[in-house]
């Protein structure tokens, strides 16, 4: 007997080829009905015998595309009107809901078997896509994802790519970006002084390939539109190109993230373990931050130095668009392929931009008539072990919805109903009403901005650090995107205490309500709220309360002084400061950030070292005229906050060492200290002759650092090298952490500790502490989906702020009041 059922998929499910599979799923069931995209997601109405029906939706989320994430899946019953086939329908728009958008996705192995197929009628294009693969969220500008909706609006298909198209069986079925030779975007080379040359067909799209391969050989610098914007190119093994770079973009020693053919390449250059290998192979292609290898080892292509320096990481990522595959296949050495701007502002994503902003910088400009609608940079992690920690969340992972508990109670709530509700619960007849939707404004450095719809946190991408009007129109542009395609209308606001903040004082001017968030708590919270939304819906695992470890560079405290170096005995709810580190004066404010050695004097003199001969090669670095202005300056509390920052004893010791006195880019001194305690030869971290003594002597007093810093100047003046010091202090640093959380657990019974902030972004230091501190009988909580950086800051505000409402609506307070 024949039934009928209708049946709604939400999540990931437009743009992966999603109505192709279900197609060929009701056919593989002998089930007849239709399929269509909404806005809200995908509706299905299956028609056939009830076993066939409960095949069909058993198999679904089985089988569903690599690229399909589906968050919801709800059927019921329907009226049975007797189909005579299954159809695929044209997409709806009546609905208020918005379903979610896939990030970009690298170039499938079936296109790039196709694109290097001479064969193929696609044979070198450099827009090649199919539903697996391509251009998602860059090109879109509204829901549902359909061609009309995004930036090849401008392309009429032709007849050819039409019958693709439009065929269920097609691997192009539907696949918006679909295009060839014939109809779709064109490649577009100019060069200074040059006329602009545009490629209309196969052979001149390979005459501009292989016109650009011989510019980079040349030792030119060429940008290069990609997906979510410009990249500038040169070629990795030219050192007085890559120099030539650096000097051109204002960007005197950040490392260049470089991009190899293919594994065999990556592996010529560094150390690649299989997890590794799996990532920087995936669909999402990112920067992966590979441990470099040493002297000992001839690699093939000899890099440039000025590339990463003395840096024991490279960034290395493969080809992730046909463009860049055709271009490594032509110039067959490593290229540097780095943001296209100039430093500190947003990557440029339009053509008439870049070639104002990128002039002075570019000899030659691959450009294309794609439009990209929403700027992305690459993403950047770091696998250690089998686990996989973002540094930058961007390209391919955004915007991908992060898990978040939405219905989150206060405490008297949750002991009220017994259990808590979670994130991702199929049962939710008991569950709360969902907090107002909250948008949480982030932080200055490596800000996102994250939206709350319902139990999906997104999270921006990357948007960089919010500290001139070019990057605040980028970050003001993107939150209209998002609000826009994701049906979102917020009715609070969560942002940063620090009054100076861009985003806090873009909060201020609203009209929404306002709740602003201490900026460790919020390192901590979302941590919690991660480990939160990952447990089952019965509250089972769930942590309340934690021992927070906030170690960063600088954030606003509750006293009004800078902080950065905390222990914290926090909730989503609240927070305590168990302990901090010493206090000193941060002379000069923001430019002691700058100025490394300024921070190293401001130790010694408010530890009564600044005598100790130790000292003299920083008081001579810094110079006597300027040392007396930083002595008055410190002195007498000149523009010189307090400040408890772990990330600024970083940079105290790095300068103290003589590694790095002066910083040309955020954590530069603590990036050079982590990097001076890597042999080159061995590959391995330094092995100290004296570690017994050391850990006596580097030890803190509590949270005072007098004795590091009695050690470091004694270790100074029996001339141990700087690369010695530097692995010392990092096991300082672990001892450390280990005593305070021991300290914190008797105090607190807590044995949970949560890792968050800038500092943990160090390798070495993440790969000693999390297994002593397991060791020691602690559970240790990090960022899983988020940066353990500020690039998380937005999702922790989000988080405390759903809290405090729920609170709120217990107390009959109002939003707003």
């Amino acid at each position: 007997m024949k039934t009928a059922r209708n049946i709604h998929v939400q999540g990931i499910v437009q743009g992966v080829g999603f109505r192709p599979f279900i197609y060929r799923l009701a056919a593989s069931w002998s089930l007849m009905g239709w399929v269509l995209n909404a806005s809200d997601g995908v509706h299905i109405h299956i028609e056939g015998t009830e076993a066939s029906l409960d095949g069909f939706i058993d198999a679904l989320p089985k089988q569903a595309p690599l690229a399909a994430h589906i968050t919801a899946l709800q059927g019921e019953d329907a009226v049975l009107e007797n189909f005579t086939d299954f159809s695929i329908r044209q997409s709806i728009e009546q609905t208020t809901a918005t379903t979610l958008i896939s990030p970009d996705i690298a170039t499938c192995p079936d296109c790039l078997r196709e694109l290097f197929d001479k064969g193929d009628r696609r044979w070198h294009y450099p827009f090649i896509n199919c539903t697996n693969c391509g251009p998602r969220f860059t090109i879109i500008d509204a829901l549902p994802y359909d061609r009309p909706s995004t930036s090849m609006a401008a392309f009429e298909m032709c007849s050819t790519c039409g019958e693709e198209y439009h065929n269920p069986l097609d691997r192009r079925f539907h696949a918006q970006p679909d295009a060839c030779f014939d109809c779709g975007p064109r490649l577009r080379l100019i060069r200074h002084g040059h006329t602009a040359r545009t490629a209309t067909n196969q052979r001149e799209s390979d005459a501009l390939i292989a016109s650009v391969a011989e510019l980079l050989k040349d030792g030119k610098i060429v940008a290069i539109k990609g997906l979510g914007g410009y990249h500038l190119a040169c070629d990795a093994t030219n050192e007085p190109v890559v120099a030539l770079l650096r000097a051109r973009k204002r960007r005197t020693a950040k490392p260049f993230a470089l991009m190899v053919r293919n594994l065999m390449d990556a592996q010529a250059l560094c150390y690649v373990n299989p997890h590794e290998a799996a990532v920087l192979a995936g669909t999402i292609r990112p920067i992966v931050l590979l441990e470099r290898k040493g002297q000992k080892t001839n690699a093939p292509a000899q890099l440039a130095s000025s590339v990463a320096g003395t840096l024991h990481e490279l960034g290395v990522m493969l080809p992730s668009t046909p463009v860049q595959h055709l271009l490594m296949a032509a110039v067959d050495v490593p290229l540097v392929m780095t943001s296209g701007n100039i430093s500190e502002e947003p990557i440029i994503a339009q053509e008439a931009e870049a070639h104002e902003a990128l002039s002075g910088v570019a000899d030659a400009f691959l450009d294309n008539d794609r439009e990209i609608l929403s700027r992305y940079d690459d993403s950047i992690v770091r696998v250690i072990g089998e686990r996989t920690y973002l540094i930058r969340r961007a390209r391919g992972y955004a915007p991908t919805p992060v898990c978040f508990p939405a219905t989150m109670r206060s405490t008297a709530e949750k002991e009220d109903r017994g259990t808590v509700p979670l994130s991702c619960r199929k049962d939710r007849s008991a569950e709360p009403s969902p907090c107002p939707a909250i948008l949480a404004t982030g932080s200055e450095q490596k800000n996102t901005f994250c939206l709350i719809r319902g139990e999906e946190a997104f999270v921006s991408q990357h948007l960089g650090d919010l500290e001139n009007a070019s990057s605040f129109g980028a970050w003001l542009s993107t939150l209209t995107l998002y609000k826009r395609l994701f049906g979102l209308k917020t009715q609070v606001i969560a942002c940063d205490k620090h009054p100076e903040y861009l985003s806090t004082k873009w909060a201020h001017a609203q009209d929404e309500a306002r709740i602003e968030i201490q900026h460790h708590h919020a390192h901590i919270a979302a941590v919690l709220a991660e480990q939160r939304a990952l447990v089952d819906g019965s509250g089972a695992g769930e942590i309340e309360q934690v021992i927070g470890i906030a170690f960063d560079g600088t954030g606003y405290g509750d006293d009004g002084t800078i902080w950065g170096g905390e222990i914290l005995i926090a909730s989503l709810e609240k927070y305590d400061r168990f302990a901090h580190l010493r206090t000193v004066p941060l002379p000069g404010g923001p430019a002691a950030i700058l100025h490394p050695n300024r921070m190293a004097w401001s130790y010694l003199r408010s530890l009564g070292l600044a005598e100790h001969r130790g000292a003299a090669a920083l008081a001579e670095n810094i110079g006597e005229d300027r040392l007396s202005l930083l002595n008055q300056i410190i002195d007498k509390r000149i523009n010189s906050p307090l400040c408890s920052s772990m990330g600024r004893l970083f940079d105290a010791i790095s300068a103290l060492a003589g590694i790095c006195t002066e910083s040309t880019y955020e954590g530069q001194a603590a990036v050079e200290l982590e990097a001076a305690l890597w042999d080159s030869v061995t590959d391995k971290p330094l092995d100290d002759p004296n570690p017994e003594q050391s850990a006596q002597r580097y030890r803190f007093s509590g949270f005072d650092p007098s004795p590091v810093f009695s050690a470091v100047l004694e270790d100074l003046t029996s001339s141990v090298s700087a690369a010695l010091i530097a692995l010392r202090f990092h096991d300082a640093v672990v001892r450390l952490i280990v005593e305070q959380c021991n300290a914190a657990r008797e105090v607190t019974g807590l044995s949970t500790v949560a890792l968050s902030g800038g500092v943990f972004m160090n390798r070495y230091l993440i790969t000693e502490v999390i297994p002593q501190l397991e060791s020691e009988g602690f559970t240790v909580l990090l960022n899983r989906a988020l940066p353990a950086n500020d690039g998380c800051i937005s999702y922790g505000q989000a988080a405390i702020c759903a809290v405090q409402l729920a609170q709120r609506a217990e107390q009959g307070i109002l939003l707003g009041e």
